[in-house]
C-alpha cells in the first residue's frame, strides 16, 4: 500500500519511525532484529503474541544433519541461535559420527518454554532494540520503495528497509479431519492482510503446508517397552565463544533420555482403514507439504512397501510431563489420532495432551528475491525463514541473520553481504531457494552442499568469524578468542609436521590393532596422524612433550591432518568456482540482445536478472553453452571498455 494512501484512512495515527521494522519474531525475525540492531541501526520487532518468541511449535530441538552447522555458522557469524540453545539444552548428541567429521552435525533437545523465554530476555536486553505486540496488515511504499509498514489498530510505523518473516502464519488455517481452524501454529492467531498487500506490490506468492505430531503425557507412557536413546557428554556448544571459554555441555547424568518406538502393524491398519478422512488426500489441502518430513498417513502411501516406521519419543522440558512424537505428524481427525497412539509399543494407555494438525500458509516466491534476500520488486523489502519457503528453525535463523545484515547495509549505504555456496551451507540455503526455487518446503541437508568437506561445523569460526568482525556482529574480545585459537591451531599443526619419532615396540603395539604397519625409519607425526585409525590422543604415549591444548585445537588439527589431500582437491575447485562467481553481469543487461543465447535462456534471466555467471549456471533452463556465450558477451564488454 502506498504511504499516501494509508495515511488518508480512518483511525490511522503515526506510532513511530525506525531504520529497520521486522514482522515476525520467530528465529528469522530473532535472528535479522538481533543483527540489525548490534549494527546500531534503530530496530523494531513486531510479533503477534510477546509469549511466543522464538516459538518451537514443532520438535523442541536445535541442530540435527546439516542444521547443526547452520546453527554454529550462525554462531560464527555473531548471531544468537547457539547462545540460547546452550543454555536451554536438556540432552546432547553429535549425529554422523561413523561417517566422517565432513557430516558430523551436532543437535540438542530443548526445553522449549525456556528457550522462548531465554531468547525475549535476551532480546529486551539488546540495545536499539523494540519488541513490539502487533498484528501489522500491510507494507507501505512510496515510490517502488519500503517506507514502513501499518498494523491492523491503524499506527504507521515509518522504517529505512523492513524484514518480512513472518513464518507459517500469513492467511494460516490448522486441519484436523473435518475440523479447519482459520489460526496460526498452536492455536495462536494468524497473520491476515499481508498476502494481499504483498499481491498489491506485484510480489508472486506460493501456499504451502506443514505439520506437527501429537504430544503425550510421561505419566501415561509405558517407557520400558521403548529403546532408550541417552545423550553424550563430549559435544561442544554450539556457541564457538563458549567453547573457547572452556565450556562443557551437561554431564549425560543430567540429561534427560529420548527414546524411540517402531508402529506396529495396528498402526498401519488405523490409518489404512480412515484414510478417506485423511485432508491430505481427500482435496482439503491444497498447499504443498514436505517431502522429507511427510506425515505419518503419508509415509504409508509412499513407501507402501516399509511394513513400519520409526517414532523418537522426545521431551519438551525438565518442568513438564508433555513428550513430542517426532514422526508421527498427521492431520487425521482426533478420534483417529487416538488409536493411533494408543497402537504404538509403550502408549496403550496414552493421555493426548495435544493433537496433531496440518497448516497451510502463503509465502513468498523465493526466486523473486536477490541473493541479499531483497525482494527484487520492492526496493528495501527482505524476507527471512519459512515466508521464503524454507522448512525449519535452522534454516530460518540462517536467513534472518542474512537479511537483518543486509537490511543494515541497505540503510548504511553499504554493499551487502552475501555468503556464496563456498563459504557456507547458508549460502548453498539461500542461493538454492533464490537462484533454483522450491515447489515444496526446502530442508537442509548435508547432499545439497558440494563442497561439504570444506563445510564443517568445527571450523565454522574459521570460515566467517572475519566476516562478522568485519561489518561488526563480532566483537573485539571474541575476535581476539578466535585470532589465538587459530594461531594455536596453526603451531600445532606445524610442530606435529616437525617432530620425528623412530619405530618402537610401544608404537608397532598401538598401529597394529589399527591395521597399521610399523614405519620402517623416523616419520612425522603428522604422516602418523593422516593414517587410518590414528588419532592425535591415541599418539600422546609418543608425544610425551606435547603442548597441553584445549580439545578444539587438537580435534582441528587432527582434522586438518587427516584430509589434507582431499582439502587440498576441494580447494581446487572452490577457486573454479570462486572464478566464475566473481564474473559480474551488470545489471541492466537485455537479454534479449545477447546473441546466440536460447530463447529459453533469455527468459529465465531477464527473470531472475542473475548477478554473475555462476549463478547464471545455476539457473533451469540455461545451459553450460549458454553460460559460454555470456562469457564471450562479457568480454566483448570487457573490450569495448577498453579502447
Amino acid at each position: 500500500m502506498e504511504l499516501a494512501k494509508a495515511l488518508t484512512g480512518e483511525h490511522i495515527y503515526e506510532a513511530g519511525a525506525f531504520d529497520v521494522a521486522v514482522i515476525g519474531a520467530g528465529h528469522a525475525g530473532c535472528e535479522a532484529a538481533h543483527a540489525a540492531a548490534k549494527l546500531g541501526l534503530s530496530t523494531v520487532l513486531f510479533t503477534l503474541h510477546l509469549d511466543a518468541v522464538a516459538n518451537l511449535p514443532c520438535n523442541p530441538s536445535v541442530g540435527g544433519t546439516a542444521k547443526g552447522q547452520l546453527v554454529r555458522e550462525i554462531d560464527a557469524l555473531g548471531g544468537i541461535m547457539g547462545i540460547v540453545a546452550d543454555r536451554c539444552a536438556i540432552q546432547m548428541r553429535m549425529l554422523n559420527r561413523s561417517k566422517g567429521p565432513a557430516v558430523f552435525s551436532p543437535r540438542a533437545q530443548m526445553d522449549r518454554s525456556d528457550y522462548s523465554v531465554v531468547m525475549k530476555g535476551l532480546l529486551e536486553e539488546t540495545p536499539n532494540l523494540t519488541l513490539r505486540q502487533a498484528h501489522i496488515t500491510d507494507i507501505l511504499t512510496e515510490d517502488g520503495k519500503v517506507a514502513g509498514v501499518k498494523t491492523e489498530a491503524g499506527g504507521i510505523y515509518r522504517a529505512r528497509a523492513v524484514v518480512l518473516s513472518s513464518g507459517t502464519y500469513m492467511e494460516a488455517r490448522t486441519i484436523r479431519g473435518e475440523v479447519i481452524v482459520e489460526s496460526g501454529p498452536d492455536g495462536l492467531p494468524r497473520s491476515m492482510g499481508l498476502s494481499e498487500s504483498l499481491k498489491e506490490e506485484g510480489i508472486p506468492l506460493l501456499r504451502f503446508k506443514t505439520g506437527t505430531p501429537v504430544r503425550v503425557n510421561a505419566r501415561s507412557v509405558d517407557f520400558s517397552k521403548m529403546d532408550i536413546q541417552n545423550g553424550e557428554d563430549d559435544i561442544p556448544p554450539f556457541s564457538f565463544a563458549e567453547e573457547m571459554k572452556g565450556r562443557k555441555v551437561s554431564p549425560v547424568s543430567e540429561q534427560i533420555p529420548c527414546h524411540s518406538v517402531w508402529t506396529t502393524e495396528e498402526t498401519r491398519k488405523v490409518i489404512k482403514d480412515n484414510m478417506d478422512r485423511s485432508p491430505l488426500y481427500s482435496g482439503v489441502i491444497t498447499g504443498t507439504g514436505p517431502r522429507y518430513c511427510p506425515s505419518i498417513e503419508d509415509k504409508f502411501m509412499r513407501f507402501a512397501d516399509k511394513e513400519r516406521h520409526l517414532i523418537f519419543v522426545e521431551p519438551m522440558g525438565r518442568r513438564t510431563q508433555e513428550l513430542y512424537l517426532q514422526g508421527f505428524s498427521t492431520s487425521l481427525p482426533e478420534e483417529v489420532q487416538e488409536k493411533m497412539v494408543k497402537s504404538l509399543p509403550g502408549m496403550a494407555d496414552a493421555v493426548i495432551q495435544r493433537s496433531a494438525y496440518a497448516i497451510e500458509y502463503d509465502l513468498i516466491d523465493p526466486t523473486s528475491l536477490k541473493l541479499s534476500l531483497e525482494s527484487r520488486i520492492v526496493e528495501g523489502l527482505f524476507s527471512a525463514g519459512q515466508v521464503n519457503g524454507s522448512s525449519g528453525y535452522e534454516e530460518a535463523a540462517g536467513q534472518g541473520i542474512i537479511a537483518g545484515i543486509n537490511a543494515a547495509m541497505k540503510v548504511l549505504g553499504k554493499d551487502p553481504v552475501i555468503i556464496d555456496r563456498a563459504d557456507g551451507y547458508i549460502g548453498v540455503l539461500i542461493d538454492d531457494l533464490v537462484t533454483k526455487g522450491t515447489n515444496e518446503p526446502y530442508r537442509m541437508m548435508t547432499s545439497r552442499a558440494e563442497y561439504r568437506l570444506f563445510l564443517r561445523q568445527d571450523n565454522a569460526d574459521r570460515r566467517l568469524t572475519p566476516i562478522g568482525h568485519k561489518i561488526g556482529l563480532v566483537d573485539g574480545d571474541r575476535f581476539r578468542m578466535f585470532e589465538d585459537k587459530i594461531s594455536k591451531i596453526e603451531e600445532e599443526k606445524l610442530r606435529l609436521n616437525e617432530t620425528y619419532i623412530g619405530p618402537s615396540k610401544e608404537l608397532e603395539e598401538y598401529l597394529e590393532p589399527l591395521g597399521q604397519t610399523l614405519p620402517k625409519s623416523g616419520v612425522s607425526l603428522a604422516e602418523l596422524i593422516k593414517r587410518p585409525g590414528v588419532t592425535y590422543d591415541g599418539l600422546a604415549f609418543v608425544d610425551k612433550d606435547r603442548p597441553e591444548l584445549p580439545s578444539y585445537v587438537t580435534k582441528s588439527c587432527e582434522v586438518d591432518l587427516k584430509y589434507e589431500g582431499y582439502l587440498a582437491l576441494e580447494m581446487g575447485k572452490i577457486r573454479k568456482f570462486k572464478q566464475l562467481e566473481s564474473k559480474s553481469l551488470p545489471a541492466d543487461i537485455d537479454y534479449e540482445d545477447v546473441k546466440g543465447l536460447r530463447i529459453e535462456a533469455r527468459q529465465k534471466l531477464n527473470a531472475m536478472r542473475p548477478e554473475n555467471i555462476g549463478r547464471a549456471s545455476r539457473i533451469s533452463g540455461v545451459s553450460p553453452a549458454d553460460c559460454e556465450v555470456l562469457l564471450v558477451y562479457l568480454e566483448a564488454l570487457r573490450r569495448s571498455d577498453n579502447e
